[in-house]
């Protein structure tokens, strides 16, 4: 059974840098197509980013591009974002997922928040 765990949010002043992780339980992080989604507040959740083994990994609002990366790191079976020179529209509950989402594992998230 996979388990999704994520963390790494918190407060940054605008401009500033975070790293978020998703830790992949139950089977390796190399066979899955695996994305970050955030879900803002009044907002519908969108996809931010993509990745999967073998492929582009991809960030998908252009509001993001060029300011958010994402990568995987096979030997701890983790999940990363790194977002830099963040914004306050930046600022929601960010999740990771399979591409497309199921909904079993949409877990708990981990809260960003872009304040001066």
């Amino acid at each position: 059974q996979v388990q999704l765990v994520e963390s790494g949010g918190g407060l940054v002043q605008p401009g500033g840098s975070l790293r978020l992780t998703c830790e992949v339980s139950g089977r390796g992080i190399s066979l899955y197509s695996l994305g970050w989604y955030r879900q803002a507040p009044g907002k519908q959740r969108e996809l931010v980013a993509t990745w999967s083994t073998g492929a582009p990994a991809l960030t998908l609002p252009n509001s993001v591009k060029g300011r958010f990366r994402i990568a995987a790191d096979d030997d701890r079976n983790t999940l990363h974002l790194r977002m830099n020179n963040l914004i306050p529209e930046d600022t929601a509950v960010y999740y990771c997922n399979r591409v497309p989402p199921e909904t079993p594992l949409w877990g708990q998230g981990t809260q960003v928040t872009v304040s001066s």
